[in-house]
């Protein structure tokens, strides 16, 4: 099933610089900016992100209700975990926490929508590169291309399953892709035991999707020795950071509900913390060629773009959340969790994975456990319970909701005065916590490839696949510090020639 890399021929580059522009197969915008030196190799790359996006400011002045489907518009992709995280925060500003049957809804919802984000990262965006061939034609390396070789059938159930994730949360979100069901301490509507039974049906089926996508990455990659090389080659797709992850009280993989925990480089825990004490342990750096802030741990504190120990960079995927967790919480996971343990094992990987591209692996896992979750979820008697809101709450005070976004820890933050409105936002998003080691991958990439000014379609890939393992937002990602935020504004005459550049650091 697996194609073979075939190179196609280096081309000869002139000058000193390499733009990738756009990158493709992530959502929002990007580029790379790749500089060479004397010698023709890398002297730097830098992954760059060119819009910005006021979410925070004008979120500020808005009744702190509205958030939810606000902050959801962010990305037609992950709509359903900024729509979670939001409403645990304002839950927060009004003092109250869901029902136990609120929830158990809110649970299964937000398992579904994992599964749902997983299936479309994994074949539309990076199975392209391993099933098709990092250095296939670009025109062959789309979901298309995927389908071409893994067979119709199974094309047709990865359509089948995703749709059947989406009805699910239109039936407890209300809608498939923009959800209305938060609000303070509940859910809008509760579901019929009709609805429930419709609902166990699609997660029979997403857990066997699961299992068939885990048979599928055995089959094209951990059964491919050139692909392994890639893989697990220390010169390439490799950086020693620390990991982020929520956990539950018993230690095991979570993405709802719980603390957040950090490991350092040896896999020893660094950090356990309340995500409302967020602010004690994250702060946020900026640097003057992105839209996009970089992340930190307050200790050790931010040293620049650099690995390693006394760097506070950290990684929040699903690798991550992996390495941070001790276990699955479900059968089915919790059995290839540990033969994945015991792979890794067996490649020499002692403690914390931090080869990048395993974190495609460690996906199908995840989805493979909130199938099972969002299944037992939905057998739950309790689910078609009547009492899914908090009664006689008010309005006042901070909020703080945590949840595990597809693409990494995803924090919002909102201050409300007594009748309601927003006095203050911030938003850690999921991608926002990688955005330093998604530029130290791809800039180790690139040095690793590119030599003597020779360069190929299939060499600039395999660069994007760097940032490809993350599964990166950026539409969500951009929320750069007031009043540091880089320009640069072209002008042009009418003949498209460039009339005048003005430039503000």
């Amino acid at each position: 099933m697996a194609a073979p890399i075939i190179w196609d021929d280096k081309q000869k580059v002139t000058g000193n610089r390499v733009t990738v522009d756009p990158i493709t197969r992530l959502e929002g915008h990007g580029k790379i900016e790749i500089f060479l030196d004397d010698k023709g190799d890398v002297a730097n790359a830098y992954w760059q992100v060119p819009e910005v996006r006021g979410f925070e400011r004008f979120c500020i002045g808005r009744k702190v209700t509205e958030l939810n489907q606000i902050t959801a518009r962010l990305c037609g992709v992950c709509p359903g975990a900024h729509h979670m995280a939001s409403t645990k925060a304002i839950d927060g500003c009004y003092n109250t926490k869901p029902t136990e049957t609120a929830f158990l809804l809110r649970d299964t919802f937000y398992n579904a929508h994992f599964v749902h984000s997983h299936i479309a990262h994994f074949y539309a965006l990076a199975a392209p590169d391993f099933v098709c061939g990092p250095a296939a034609p670009a025109a062959e390396r789309n979901v298309l291309g995927v389908v071409a070789r893994v067979g119709l059938e199974l094309g047709g159930a990865v359509l089948k399953t995703r749709a059947e994730a989406q009805k699910v949360q239109a039936i407890i979100g209300g809608k498939p892709t923009h959800p209305v069901m938060g609000v303070p301490g509940g859910v809008t509507t509760a579901i019929t035991k009709e609805q429930q039974q419709e609902i166990i049906g699609y997660a029979k089926d997403m857990v066997e999707f699961a299992k068939t996508s885990l048979q599928v990455f055995n089959d094209v990659v951990l059964a491919n020795k050139e692909y392994m090389d890639i893989v697990l080659n220390p010169d390439l797709y490799y950086n020693e950071t620390y990991h982020m992850g929520l956990v539950n009280s018993k230690g095991q993989f979570e993405i709802h509900d719980g603390k957040v925990r950090v490991i350092d480089q040896k896999g020893a825990e660094h950090d356990l913390y309340d995500p409302f004490d967020y602010l004690d342990h994250i702060g946020e750096a900026v640097e003057p060629w992105s839209y996009e802030k970089f992340p930190y741990l307050r200790k050790p504190g931010y040293k620049g773009l650099v690995a390693g120990p006394d760097s506070g960079l950290y990684r929040a995927t699903p690798l991550s959340r992996l390495n941070v967790a001790k276990e699955m919480p479900t059968p089915l996971a919790q059995e290839k969790f540990v033969e994945y343990k015991g792979v890794l094992k067996d490649a020499g990987v002692d403690g914390p994975c931090q080869h990048t591209l395993v974190t495609h692996w460690a996906r199908l896992i995840e989805m493979l456990c909130c199938a099972e979750k969002c299944l037992q979820d939905a057998e739950c008697p309790d689910l078609t319970n009547s009492d899914i809101k908090q009664k006689d709450v008010q309005a006042g005070g901070r909020g703080v909701g945590c949840v595990e976004a597809p693409r990494g820890t995803l924090t919002h933050d909102y201050t409300c005065d007594e009748n309601g409105i927003v006095t203050a936002c911030n938003l850690v998003v999921g991608t926002t916590n990688n955005n330093g080691p998604i530029c130290m991958d791809v800039a180790k990439v690139a040095k690793g490839l590119i030599h003597n000014y020779e360069v190929s379609p299939g060499l600039l890939n395999m660069v994007e696949m760097a940032f490809r393992a993350y599964d990166p937002c950026n539409s969500c990602a951009t929320h750069s510090l007031p009043g540091q935020m880089p320009l640069t504004a072209v002008i042009k005459n009418s003949d498209g020639s460039v009339y005048d550049t003005i430039t503000r650091n």
